[in-house]
């Protein structure tokens, strides 16, 4: 999974065609980290299909905000830029991440 931060964000993501799926995600976020290698898991299955990157939000606050990312965990789908779904907090199981990732690949 492909780590972006403030400065990379914009080029990897926001300037990808096709679909990319960000997990925002911070040290101190225990659900974070339980979810993360189910998301791993998902990048494996989903890889040819969606970019897989992972946002420390610790480091980019201001990022998190303009993406309006209001809870962690949060994983979020863009197409060609453009955030088009999400789940946050209690809905980010890898079921939900999964079943967002079907409707569009």
């Amino acid at each position: 999974m492909l780590a972006v931060d403030k400065d990379t964000f914009q080029a990897e993501v926001l300037e990808t065609e096709g679909y990319v799926l960000v997990d925002y995600w911070s040290e101190s976020c225990e659900p974070c980290k339980v979810l993360m290698p189910s998301v791993l898991e998902l990048e494996e299955n989903y890889k040819n299909h969606v970019k897989f990157c992972k946002l420390d939000t610790t480091k980019a606050r201001r990022l998190a905000i303009k993406e309006r990312v209001m809870g962690l965990p949060t994983v979020a789908i863009y197409k060609d830029g453009v955030k088009i779904e999400e789940v946050t907090k209690d809905d980010a199981t890898k079921e939900n991440i999964e079943e967002m990732i079907k409707k569009y690949i």
